[in-house]
């Protein structure tokens, strides 16, 4: 352990108390400054436990708000040393000094009280106050004269205390030490020859102090004196001992008491002058000294519980450097200013219904740092339960069952112990413990909602939380441990499992996959929670997922349709007032919300001062007159943004024409350097795909009325039916009247096949049209016409063929007329195209 000589005396006596708790009490003795881990004595052996006892019994040590000096080997069944122990720190100067602690057994409550005093080692020399003193004495002092030293502070105590001094040189002075009445002693330096000023102005002596501890350990202080002349009279002190009382937690500036000394002496040598003098640094801390009147004052806050007592000694001095000193007793007056401190020292949080009457819930430790009555405690708990309280030692008590539980009635209890001192006023505090009842798995877990509703945004990252179901279970332990299961279902023909998961443990609800508002916007799905009961108990919830839109697709341009062979620009003429509607910019956007708000801007433009877009509506109008210097072409870029955040955007490129003639408009808008063989050519080729196109239709009418006869011979009801109802749209010039791309636009009504969509032109359905009808109450033709998929081919087919006509004879005309047919070209090709694939639809299908 080390080369210190340790002594351990061990005393052990056990003795057995009331409910079925035994109490023992074992003695240590041990040196301080152990290392760490050394050994303290095998309580194992000493208190006649077994060490499976210490492990079965969860043994552990309960020190209250000490710190854990001491440390419990459960393997070894031995107590070691836990942390450095300072005896001076710990106890100061009070002797023995102990610690004191319990070490508890479970299962029975069992609980014994150790006792380790902590033997003192020499590890501290003794030490002044001061390194040196300084002392003014008068040539003509006399032998005898006394001068009282500071006395040297040792920490340590006993035989390694402070036991000598030794004065040198000893030429002039003698050292004298004086026992006092409270075992100390106090040091005077006896002046035994008389000092000369001219031969020596300045005396220097050192003053050293020895303890008693092997190794011897010291301390000096250097002794100054400056020799000076006359002063024959020293102070005295009207008492050698002054006793005082304070109140603890007295306010600053409390006088406690005030000494009082006299001299012989005038003038300066007679002025005496009170200063506090080897006294320890705490009291020096509380207390202060007037030094001309000896009045005694607090300067900090004094706590009985801290300092019973303490002792000031004081010294009266005279300019002439003679002295006196005087010891003040201060006694602390203890107050009622502490609240009892409960200490749970073990308890359960769980009893089953059928403990016996008399079963120990918990056991607690009272501490009141008062003394007398203010620390004196009772206890108690509140009524009308089946607990009581009972005392099995001094501030040990215990809380057992005094009567049947019936977790029906009551599942847990709140236990109130209330502690209370008799000081007055009387002082108390309280502590809740809260015990619960086991039971049987007679509850199945219940939902905190009878559904629920959760959100998520979409295009979320798979594995995402996104919603907790929670449900309870007023059974314990293993009865109301809750596992959640996903019940079996589909959404979309697809099982649920693929879109969400359910943990097991904590009920969030994850997804599984990245959800798109576009495509689902909702749906529900049941979870149910199931207990860990033998046999389980469960019950099921529904949980309705709703997709919040993210703004993730841009807006989608509808009009004007952009193609990069497109040479189509809306018209303005001239003539055009301020606001004229050129066109309007159509857009939607597949979110919602306002992530679907759409808002139009004007981005770029060939003459920014000639048009505006409206923010909401997309309609490009003009904001002035047009003139004669604007140029024909004028090209607009326009932005559709919505507002989502961030928001996403879409451009389109409008071409705008100002010219009051269509060949004007193609003359800026298109570069012919086609010569007169190239038109010839193009009406040869439109004259050649006209014949062509017509044979193909007269032979496919040909084969139609072949059928329909065929079928009529079959049909006697459709011999004796009316004829079809055939709508005819005769072509008319519409007037825009100010508000279309050109002055005169081509109407035509056209059946369109699917593929339809893929043309450059667009057609609208004309404001009036003519309709030929044979009969209105001929309800048997209308019946075949809906019923017959020929007749709907037929009539597509004429309806295309129709439209073809009038886009070839418009490619003649112009072709004819000017030279510029590409545009009409074009327009024709794509009625060609329309009818082919009706034609071919006809023919090759039933």
């Amino acid at each position: 352990m080390s080369n210190r000589t340790m002594t351990r005396q061990v005393l052990l006596f056990i003795s057995v108390l009331s409910l079925s708790s035994v109490h023992g009490q074992v003695s240590y003795s041990i040196p301080e400054e152990m290392v760490k881990g050394s050994l303290v004595g095998n309580i194992a052996q000493d208190l006649g436990l077994d060490i499976k006892r210490l492990k079965s019994g969860k043994a552990r040590i309960y020190t209250g708000d000490s710190a854990e000096y001491i440390e419990l080997n459960k393997e070894r069944g031995v107590l070691l040393i836990n942390a450095r122990i300072d005896r001076e720190a710990l106890c100061e100067q009070t002797t023995p000094c102990a610690l004191h602690f319990q070490i508890i057994l479970e299962n029975p409550m069992e609980f014994y009280s150790i006792t380790v005093e902590i033997t003192d080692i020499n590890d501290n020399p003794p030490s002044f106050e001061k390194n040196e003193i300084k002392f003014k004495i008068s040539e003509s002092a006399v032998n005898g004269a006394k001068f009282v030293l500071e006395r040297a502070m040792d920490l340590d105590v006993g035989i390694n205390g402070l036991q000598s001094y030794t004065l040198k040189p000893t030429d002039n002075f003698a050292l004298k030490l004086v026992n006092q009445a409270d075992g100390n002693k106090k040091v005077e330096m006896v002046l035994h020859k008389p000092l000369d000023r001219e031969k020596h102005e300045d005396v220097t002596l050192v003053l050293t102090a020895v303890d008693g501890g092997e190794p011897h350990m010291s301390g000096t202080m250097q002794i100054l004196i400056t020799v000076l002349d006359v002063n024959d009279n020293a102070p005295i002190f009207t008492q050698e001992f002054y006793k005082a009382t304070v109140t603890e937690n007295a306010p600053k500036g409390t006088v406690i008491t005030s000494v009082s000394a006299s001299d012989a002496d005038h003038g300066s040598n007679g002025k005496i002058t009170y200063s506090i003098t080897n006294t320890l640094d705490y009291v020096r801390g509380i207390i202060e000294v007037n030094e001309d009147n000896g009045e005694i004052r607090l300067i900090g806050n004094i706590d009985y519980e801290k300092t019973r007592n303490f002792q000031i000694n004081l010294r009266a001095s005279d300019d002439g450097g003679l002295t006196d000193s005087c010891k003040v007793i201060v006694e602390v007056v203890d107050t009622n200013d502490n609240k009892p401190n409960i200490n749970i020292m073990s308890k359960s949080n769980v009893i089953s219904e059928d403990a016996k009457a008399g079963t120990v819930v918990t056991m607690i430790n009272i501490q009141d740092p008062d003394s007398g009555d203010n620390g004196r405690v009772q206890c108690s708990i509140n009524e009308n339960i089946p607990f009581a309280m009972k005392s099995t030692s001094n501030n040990f008590f215990t809380v057992v069952t005094d009567s049947d539980l019936d977790r029906e009635r009551a599942p847990e209890y709140n236990i109130s112990v209330t502690c209370s001192d008799e000081g007055v006023p009387s002082l108390s505090s309280s502590v809740t413990l809260t015990l619960q009842i086991s039971d049987v798995n007679d509850n199945a877990p219940v939902f905190e909602r009878s559904s629920y509703e959760a959100y998520i945004i979409e295009n979320n990252t798979p594995g995402l939380s996104i919603f907790t179901v929670k449900a309870g279970d007023a059974d314990w332990n293993q009865n109301a441990r809750v596992s959640y299961i996903l019940e079996d279902s589909s959404v979309n023909g697809v099982p649920v499992s693929s879109y969400v998961s359910v943990s097991a443990d904590s009920g969030v609800i994850h997804a599984v996959c990245s959800f798109d508002y576009e495509q689902i916007k909702d749906f529900h799905f049941r979870v149910k929670a199931q207990d860990g009961g033998s046999p389980p108990l469960s019950s099921n919830v529904t949980v309705k997922i709703m997709i919040q839109d993210q703004n993730d697709n841009a807006p989608q341009v509808l009009y004007p349709v952009q193609t990069s062979s497109s040479l189509v620009a809306e018209m303005v003429p001239r003539s055009a007032d301020v606001g004229y509607l050129v066109t309007k910019v159509v857009a939607v956007d597949v979110d919602s919300g306002q992530n679907a708000w759409l808002s139009y801007k004007l981005q770029k433009a060939t003459d920014r001062a000639l048009f505006e877009v409206g923010l909401q509506n997309g309609e490009i109008r003009t904001i002035r007159q047009v003139t004669d210097k604007d140029a024909v072409k004028q090209r607009l870029t326009v932005v559709v943004e919505d507002n989502g955040q961030p928001s996403r955007s879409a451009t389109v490129n409008v071409n705008v024409a100002v010219a009051d003639s269509f060949p004007e408009v193609l003359s800026e808008f298109t570069d012919f350097t086609h010569d007169k063989d190239y038109n010839d050519n193009l009406t040869l080729y439109l004259v050649l795909a006209l014949a062509v196109v017509s044979f193909l239709f007269i032979t496919c009418l040909v084969v139609i009325i072949s059928v329909k006869i065929y079928r009529w011979r079959q049909s006697r009801v459709l011999y004796h039916s009316n004829l079809p109802v055939i709508p005819y749209y005769p072509p008319r010039y519409a007037d825009t009247l100010g508000t279309g791309t050109l002055q005169h636009v081509y109407n035509y009504e056209v059946c369109r096949t699917t593929d339809s969509r893929k043309s450059d032109c667009q057609f609208a359905r004309p404001c009036s049209q003519n309709v030929l009808i044979m009969d209105p109450s001929s309800t048997g033709t209308m019946q075949r016409m809906q019923n017959s998929p020929l007749e709907g081919r037929c009539w597509s087919v004429c309806c295309s063929f129709r439209a073809y006509l009038q886009a070839a004879r418009r490619a003649v005309r112009v072709t004819e007329n000017t030279k510029h047919g590409d545009t009409e070209l074009r327009f024709f090709c794509s009625r060609a195209v329309e009818f082919r694939d009706i034609f071919f639809f006809f023919f090759f299908t039933e």
